[in-house]
C-alpha cells in the first residue's frame, strides 16, 4: 500500500487498520478512491496519528456526521481511542469542484458541514461505514456531476507535480498547461483551491519523507538536489516546517518503529 501523506506510517498501521477502495467507474472523473480506517485500542490509550495531506477535498463520516474537510494546508492529527471507525472519499484534486457550491478557495483549511458546501441535505444515518459509504456514494451520483476540461488539466497538473520531482517552479507547470503562469495559478484556485508553489512544496516534502519511511539511507544533500531546492538547508527547513520535526529526527523515529 502506498503510505505517501501518512507520516510514521509503520507505528500508525499497527495502531489501526485503513482500507481503500477504487472509485465507482461512473464516479472516477472526479473521485479518486474510497477509505475506511477503523481501529480498537485499549481502555485508557490514545494514539495520535499526523498526516501530510494532498491537494484535495474528503468527504468523511465520523462520529455519525457527515462532513466535508476542505484541502489542508497543515498538518492533520487524528486523536484514536477506543474502538470506533471512520470513512471518506477522497476526491481528486480538482473532483470536489464539480459538487461544491462555495468557491474551492473558501475551503481551504475548513471542516464545512455537507449543507454549506454541496448545498444539500446531508445523507441519512448510518450506523455502519458499509452503510455510511452507499449513502455517500448515493449522494453524489444524485448530483450529476459532469467532467470539464478544465477540471481534468487541474489534476494533470497537479499529478505532474507529484510525480515528476524535476518539476519545482510554477513556469514549467504552466507549459504543460499550454498556459500562462496567471492562467494557471486562476485554474488551480477554483478548481483545486491551492496554488502552484504550495503544490510543489507539498510534493517534495511527501516525496522526502515517504522515502525515510521506506527506510531508504537518504542522502539528504542529493536528495535536495534532484527536488530543486537550493541546497540542504532549505530541504531540512521545509521538512520541519510541514512535518513538524527535523529529517533527521523522523528518520531515527521511523527507523525505531520498524525495529519494535
Amino acid at each position: 500500500m502506498n503510505t505517501t501523506g501518512i507520516l510514521h506510517p509503520v507505528a500508525g498501521l499497527r495502531a489501526f487498520d485503513l482500507h481503500r477502495e477504487r472509485s465507482p467507474a461512473d464516479l472516477a472523473p472526479f473521485v479518486e478512491w474510497i477509505w475506511s480506517v477503523r481501529w480498537a485500542l485499549p481502555a485508557g490509550a490514545e494514539y495520535e496519528q499526523a498526516t501530510l495531506p494532498f491537494p484535495c477535498t474528503h468527504l468523511v463520516w465520523e462520529e455519525g456526521r457527515y462532513r466535508v474537510h476542505g484541502p489542508r494546508t497543515k498538518r492533520f492529527i487524528a486523536r484514536l481511542a477506543g474502538t470506533d471507525s471512520v470513512l471518506g472519499i477522497r476526491f481528486r484534486p480538482a473532483g470536489f469542484s464539480a459538487f461544491s457550491t462555495a468557491p474551492m478557495r473558501r475551503l481551504v483549511d475548513r471542516v464545512m458541514s455537507v449543507e454549506e458546501a454541496l448545498g444539500v441535505e446531508p445523507p441519512p444515518a448510518a450506523s455502519s461505514v458499509e452503510a455510511a459509504r452507499d449513502h455517500m456514494v448515493g449522494l453524489l451520483r444524485a448530483r450529476r456531476p459532469r467532467a470539464s476540461a478544465a477540471l481534468a488539466l487541474a489534476n494533470r497538473v497537479v499529478a505532474a507535480a507529484e510525480q515528476d520531482p524535476a518539476l519545482t517552479r510554477a513556469a514549467q507547470l504552466a507549459r504543460i498547461a499550454g498556459c500562462s503562469v496567471r492562467s494557471l495559478h486562476r485554474l488551480l484556485e477554483r478548481h483545486v483551491g491551492v496554488g502552484t508553489k504550495w503544490i510543489v512544496r507539498r510534493a517534495r516534502v511527501q516525496a522526502a519523507a515517504e522515502r525515510v519511511a521506506r527506510g531508504e539511507a537518504v542522502d539528504w544533500a542529493g536528495l535536495a538536489v534532484e527536488l530543486g531546492y537550493a541546497d540542504q538547508a532549505h530541504l531540512i527547513r521545509d521538512f520541519r516546517d510541514q512535518v513538524g520535526e527535523t529529517p533527521a529526527a523522523y528518520a531515527a523515529r521511523c527507523a525505531a518503529a520498524a525495529r519494535a
